[in-house]
């Protein structure tokens, strides 16, 4: 298939842009509502779990004083640490899991200064001496100042050592202590997770440090760009394996427990170190390999063979990433390790990469291409950040997105080199570019790069990891300068190797890999607008007269904008187009308005951003829509290489561009208009318009559902071709969501048979989301308990995640409030899992207001129980609320905003400011085009 699915086009493209994108962003009003599949929903990749909620915190310093301000002083630097933990993995006399440990850090002396600021949270300190918490000794041959106090300061998470005399300039000094800490449940910090091996419960120490959890594990200068080099000894049970960054050096048995140490790490960020303890075994590379890989797990998982295709792709990956960025895999040994309890989808600790069991066990008797897919994607994205992230990092939380965006950018590319038949690269504009569409239309959006006094507090840090920071940039680097942005890479990382940098230290290796490219503008001009302002705009074209103008796309448009920007929402935007005729051009628009020559005929069309060139949405003249539609229409296997577009038109016209759907076989132009269209079921499933709705889908699916049936002899085989096999999948879907005969029959029979013989289920793997959902909904209780217990019983992630979502497909409201209740029960439901469990309820049109009404009794219950409570209420607000759509839920909305406000929770505002955007936008878009909608749909039915 080459280097792009060629899919039943022309307008194949204007399907997937103009047909698919369009029918969701009708009259400026709507939006995107790209929906990643089931499990992208689930899991974000890295870091701190992708937070798109937490409001900043704008409590100010009580004071100026320097230990009162969340950002380290510039006064000392830090070399190597020596840190020895001790998890106990076992209770203790008062029912807690502890850790104990002792660290000491070398530190320089940059600036004169008689106070020494180390972060230090939620950890107990042994008195070393003379009634200090610390102990301070000079180093080499240089004498120390005595400590006149030291106490500390809760807010802003510091052991503060007030000295008696000054360090001295140039000098290195020895700071010890003595400490402990809770090994909690909380999935940050140095946490336990716990799983059941032959009826023993069996606890593992683990770790989350990103972004500022390293100082939950011992006292630490806790911020990127205080690289230093570590040196870690782990004390443990016997039976048990000790992991960290570096390499195993020496295990030693001390009777009581043995004493693993570890060679020193390479010069790096806090955030990245790791530790585990565990009864966890491994599979491995071949000795002959020049980097040890090894893939760690629960014994029955690597034992059943689960890691095996993580261990296959692994070393593939990172020689391809060494030929890419052509740098040597910095490190010996390479350890994967899936985590029984781990909040993000993985975390690419250098050396020692964590990860959910769902995100690097794969087992292909019970497992489906979806999740073979997302365990290459997420594997390549974490490799990928050895080099970028790991080995040059930014200097401060403001320029995530450079270790982000870049990481997800090269990750599909590692992953096409994996799986070249898959053609995952082609998947990177429906699976990123509308995501970050779907939350960069928001006014409560923010840019790529703040400046660094933005983001100072762990709430401000955490808000960070979201669709923008991880998507956004991705469209920009697949192909506004994609002919240099290799090179520009590699040049980066030779400069900037084990250092630090900050978003223009990139430019310039752009600039200078670009100097012999004609560009309108220097790449800090052209790049700054795209990073420095939030956003994106609508580029309208008319045809007739030749002129384009750009305006900043909301998606309510009447929203005020109250976010100055230096740009005043103007970007340089690069469009190609392609004319009736195959006639290709190209113009960077650098301001508001432009003109260029009209077209000649009225039979010509023009067709804009081919293959997704810039980060923008395209609107044209009536007439030029009319022609796209005709071309739709009469021919849509025209070779057009696949785009994506947004438009601002008449919702009739976006509809019309759906007709063609039942001549259309491919997977992308269905996955395309499926996602697109969940606005539809959305705004209307408890409204009159749903019956016309699903009558006129019904006719478009029908010969889909009838050409698989065909294809795969009666259900009985797997489609050959790979897309077709997701299609499949696509076909019965939206043929049961519908009511297309035969749909439910068929996904109960196979359910059934399951429940008549659990030990063998006959459900194809790839359509087991669907089944699950499917037969619950249609059944009762006894279908739902079954799924219940096998949910229980699994031991793949991969299962249990299916079954964690088709439980919430029921139709019975008893059963659908007594699985809220189970989701905030950990012994029931793991605590990584209880946002997916309840947005999955209310996405069911009979558990919205269930959930809505447990959310608001709940939701305080649920942030202060659990650690993590931030992080799950912004996606349980956006996951609850995305049905809004009348006056009264505003209303209730509105009231929880003054709730939530009134009881001092700072994280999640912003969250609800955004469901507060999006559901009068909702309300609105119902007003103007409901009754054209539903007009539209009978006139089809006639």
């Amino acid at each position: 298939m080459g280097k792009g699915f060629y899919i039943s086009k022309p307008l194949g493209i204007v399907l997937f842009g103009l047909g698919a994108g369009a029918v969701l962003t009708i009259f400026a009003l709507s939006v995107v509502y790209a929906q990643e599949k089931w499990k992208n929903e689930v899991n974000a990749i890295d870091g701190t779990r992708m937070v798109t909620t937490a409001a900043p915190h704008r409590t100010s310093a009580p004071s100026n004083e320097p230990w009162d301000k969340y950002r380290l002083p510039d006064a000392l630097l830090p070399e190597y640490y020596n840190v020895t933990l001790w998890p106990r993995l076992v209770l203790d006399e008062r029912g807690m899991y502890i850790f104990t440990g002792k660290s000491g850090v070398a530190f320089t002396c940059m600036k004169e200064t008689n106070l020494i600021l180390i972060h230090s949270n939620e950890l107990n300190f042994t008195l070393t001496s003379e009634m200090h918490h610390a102990k301070l000794t000079g180093l080499g041959g240089t004498s120390a100042p005595a400590i006149l106090k030291t106490w500390f300061q809760t807010q802003t998470q510091f052991m503060v050592i007030q000295l008696k005399g000054k360090l001295q300039v140039g000098k290195s000094y020895w700071l010890y202590t003595e400490f402990h800490g809770e090994l909690s449940d909380d999935l940050g910090g140095f946490y336990r997770s716990e799983y059941t091996e032959n009826g023993v419960k069996k606890v593992v120490a683990t770790t989350q440090m990103q972004p500022t959890a390293a100082r939950n594990a011992f006292p630490c200068f806790d911020e990127p760009s205080m690289k230093a080099i570590f040196h870690l000894t782990l004390l443990h049970p016997r039976g048990t394996v000790a992991l960290s960054n570096g390499t195993e050096s020496i295990t030693i048995d001390n009777q009581e427990v043995l004493q693993t140490r570890f060679e020193p790490t390479q010069k790096m960020s806090t955030y990245l170190l790791a530790f585990v303890v565990s009864e966890f075994t491994n599979i491995r590379s071949p000795p002959e390999a020049n980097i040890l890989i090894r893939i760690w797990g629960r014994r029955e998982a690597i034992e059943t063979g689960q890691g095996d295709y993580a261990l296959n792709v692994t070393f593939p990956i990172l020689k391809y990433f060494e030929n890419y960025y052509n740098t040597t895999y910095p490190l010996s040994k390479s350890d994967q390790i899936a985590l029984p309890d781990f909040a993000a989808g993985a975390m690419e600790n250098w050396g020692l990469v964590t990860y959910r069991e769902l995100s690097l066990f794969y087992d292909p008797n019970v497992s489906s291409n979806e999740d073979k897919e997302w365990v290459v994607t997420v594997i390549t994205h974490e490799l990928a950040h050895m080099w970028f992230g790991n080995l040059v990092t930014m200097r401060w939380w403001n320029d995530l997105w450079l270790n982000e965006g870049f990481a997800n950018y090269v990750s599909y590319l590692g992953a096409d080199y994996a799986e070249p038949t898959w053609n995952i690269k082609d998947l990177m504009v429906l699976q990123q570019v509308q995501r970050a569409f779907e939350v960069d239309a928001l006014v409560s959006s923010h840019p790529l790069s703040s400046q660094e006094d933005e983001v100072i507090t762990p709430d401000q840090i955490d808000q960070l990891f979201d669709t923008i920071t991880y998507s956004k940039v991705f469209i920009m680097c697949q192909k506004q300068l994609e002919i240099t942005v290799k090179q520009c890479h590699i040049n980066y990382l030779h400069e900037y190797a084990y250092n630090n940098t900050v978003y223009t230290d990139l430019w310039k290796k752009l600039q200078e890999v670009n100097s012999s490219i004609q560009l309108p503008a220097s790449i800090n001009e052209i790049m700054n607008r795209w990073i420095l302002q939030m956003g994106f705009p609508v580029v309208t074209i008319d045809t007739r007269t030749g002129s384009i103008t750009q305006q900043h796309f909301l998606i309510h448009p009447e929203a005020v904008v109250d976010k100055p920007s230096d740009y005043n929402y103007e970007w340089f935007v690069p469009i190609t187009w392609m004319k009736s005729g195959s006639n290709m051009g190209q113009h960077w628009l650098l301001t508001k308005t432009a003109s260029y020559e009209p077209m000649k005929t009225d039979t010509d069309w023009l067709l804009a951003n081919l293959n997704v060139t810039g980060y923008y949405r395209v609107n044209y003249d009536p007439q030029n829509w009319e022609r796209l539609l005709i071309q739709l229409n009469s021919d849509h296997k025209v070779g057009v290489s696949l785009s994506l577009k947004a438009q601002i038109i008449n919702i009739t016209l976006a509809l019309r561009t759906t007709k063609y759907l039942y001549k259309e076989k491919e997977y992308i132009p269905w996955e395309s208009a499926i996602r697109n269209l969940q606005y539809f079921f959305l705004m209307f499933d408890r409204t009159e318009v749903y019956g016309p709705l699903q009558t006129y889908l019904r006719g478009e699916v029908q010969p889909l559902f009838d050409h698989f049936k065909v294809i795969t002899s009666n259900w009985t085989q797997k489609p050959p071709r790979y897309m077709d096999q997701y299609n499949q999948i696509n076909a019965i879907s939206m043929a049961c969501k519908t009511g297309v005969k035969g749909c439910s029959e068929l996904t109960r029979m196979w359910y059934r048979q399951w429940m008549k013989n659990p030990d063998t289920s006959p459900i194809p793997s790839n359509l087991k989301v669907t089944v699950y959902c499917n037969a619950i909904a249609a059944g009762g209780v006894e279908e739902w308990d079954f799924g219940w217990q096998m949910f229980k019983n699994s031991t793949i992630a991969a299962e249990a995640e299916k079954l964690l979502y088709g439980l919430s497909c029921t139709k019975e409201p008893w059963l659908l409030n007594r699985y809220l209740e189970y989701s905030i029960d950990p012994n029931l439901i793991r605590k990584q899992d209880i946002t997916y469990a309840i947005v999955y309820i209310a996405d069911n049109v009979i558990g919205q207001p269930l959930v809505w009404d447990f959310f608001r009794a709940n939701w305080e219950y649920i942030t202060k129980n659990f650690e993590d409570g931030p992080f799950f209420f912004g996606g349980l607000i956006k996951g609850i609320t995305k049905k809004f759509s009348t006056e009264f839920e505003l209303q209730q909305l509105q009231r929880f905003q003054e709730d939530f406000a009134a009881s001092n929770f700072s994280f999640g505002m912003q969250a609800i400011e955004q469901a507060i955007e999006q559901t009068k936008a909702n309300i609105k878009w119902i007003s103007e085009n409901k009754a054209q909608v539903m007009n539209w749909l009978i006139e089809q039915s006639d």
